[in-house]
């Protein structure tokens, strides 16, 4: 648990979208190929989806599952992590992603559904929805933080989760993630 918090910090610390900052002279961050973990059970959760579905890691019990933490009006972090995980998701065509929104008020099931046809998601990406108590919930579960920024963004800790077929919690990722670093993960984890 402590190292999952350590890493949420950094993690918010290095990608909040739509936190634009000023560009600064530091060598970029090394790659993120994924870090493994000791497994432990995702936590559980259902909220729906844009189908109006209702949906949670423990459903997915069976297939590797990514969970991550998107919202739909995102100007920069989100959309390239939608793109990398339906990516990974064709080239996987059992990947399932969950992606829980951070941004209650914006996230409409009609906003969510534009979304993901912009980024040519598939069936297998879904992305809940929910009040803002149900939402918090999911994100006092994660260890995911959320707050309003300027101009209607919103600043949220972006990493991705990859959940093995038992539940249990494998790799983290950060917001670099590529299809190519997911789906290698993939591969390495089923030697």
């Amino acid at each position: 648990m402590t190292k999952r918090l350590v890493l949420v910090a950094l993690v918010l610390v290095v990608a909040g979208c739509g936190a634009r900052k000023a560009t600064v002279s530091s060598p970029p961050a090394p790659r993120n190929d994924g870090d493994v973990i000791t497994p432990s059970p995702a936590p559980s959760f259902l909220l729906r989806d844009q189908a109006s579905h209702l949906v949670g890691p423990q459903q997915e019990r069976g297939h590797w599952t990514i969970v991550t933490f998107l919202y739909v009006h995102c100007p920069d972090v989100c959309p390239l992590v939608t793109n990398q995980l339906a990516a990974a998701q064709r080239v996987d065509t059992d990947l399932r992603v969950i992606a829980v929104s951070v941004d209650p008020k914006g996230d409409t099931p009609s906003a969510v559904r534009h979304f993901l046809a912009v980024h040519h998601t598939g069936p297998l990406f879904r992305y809940v929805v929910g009040s803002p108590t149900q939402l918090a919930h999911v994100w006092t579960l994660y260890h995911v933080a959320s707050t309003a920024g300027p101009n209607g963004t919103v600043t949220h800790s972006t990493f991705e989760i990859l959940v093995d077929p038992k539940g249990r919690e494998r790799v983290f990722f950060d917001s670099r993630v590529t299809a190519h670093d997911v789906t290698s993960m993939l591969k390495q984890l089923h030697a």
